[in-house]
């Protein structure tokens, strides 16, 4: 890739660790902008996590080794405080009503697009870019658009921008496919250009749900009970299932069966 005539504009680049970032950092530089990385520190704590191990700190080394790769100065920014009251107090408490929680837009409305996007702005930064598959058209009346890859596509997650903010966002690889980003990873060489896409709560990583639960909810158990009120079972705690769900119920043969109500 070659870098095109070097911009006056600086871009603050949200550096995760994971490829769709260390690439959008990649095409930023191609395009001439001023960059610098910030790696965003909301979580510490291994209690209730599927696996034994600390997703942070992995994806800060990853994250740094993408910096030092660009020579591209790199912030560590520490928002534990304001993740736990924002978006894990918010996990908690809809779970313990009985409803599904979206971490992911929570977690970009309070902790993304406004604690590092303020962040940013005061820094002096002209953008704020991520790794999001999204588009921003920028002009008199700027507007999000969906990534040109549908499936990737993470508009909803970040629906409730404010407008103010659009002018001010960059999202390099929204005109990309997944494939192609994978591709021009590996083209580039980048020190983590194998690394697997990372699932779970968002920068926590993969939970075992009734565990992380457990550290602040106490669910009484209850029955299981088919449409026609036919008991077939016993449920752990209300707040451990979905409605949709279909996997973990536990109630034997006949099967399959869905969470349709909570009671």
């Amino acid at each position: 890739m070659r870098s095109a005539k070097k911009s006056t504009r600086k871009v603050l680049m949200a550096l995760s660790g994971g490829v769709d970032s260390a690439v959008s950092l990649a095409l930023l530089l191609e395009q001439g902008y001023q960059v610098e990385a910030a790696f965003m520190k909301n979580w510490s704590s291994q209690e209730g996590l599927k696996y034994d191990e600390c997703p942070w700190l992995q994806d800060r080394h990853d994250a740094l080794r993408v910096a030092a790769f660009f020579d591209v100065p790199m912030h560590t920014l520490n928002f534990e405080k304001q993740y736990e009251k924002h978006v894990l107090d918010y996990f908690f408490k809809e779970y313990q009503a009985g409803r599904t929680p979206n971490p992911d837009v929570m977690c970009n409305k309070e902790i993304k697009f406004k604690l590092l996007y303020n962040w940013a702005m005061k820094q002096g930064f002209d953008f704020l870019a991520t790794g999001h598959y999204a588009q921003v058209e920028h002009g008199s009346n700027p507007k999000l658009l969906r990534s040109k890859d549908n499936f990737k596509d993470q508009t909803y997650f970040i629906y409730n921008l404010a407008a103010k903010q659009l002018p001010h966002l960059l999202f390099p690889i929204g005109h990309l496919q997944k494939k192609q980003v994978k591709a021009l990873a590996k083209k580039l060489r980048l020190p983590n250009a194998a690394k697997k896409e990372s699932m779970g709560l968002c920068f926590v990583g993969k939970i075992r749900l009734k565990d992380f639960l457990d550290q602040k909810l106490k669910p009484k158990s209850g029955e299981i009970l088919d449409q026609s009120g036919k008991v077939l079972g016993r449920h752990q705690g209300l707040a451990y299932y979905t409605i949709g769900q279909r996997h973990g119920i536990n109630i034997g043969a006949n099967g399959p069966w869905f969470v349709v109500k909570k009671i």
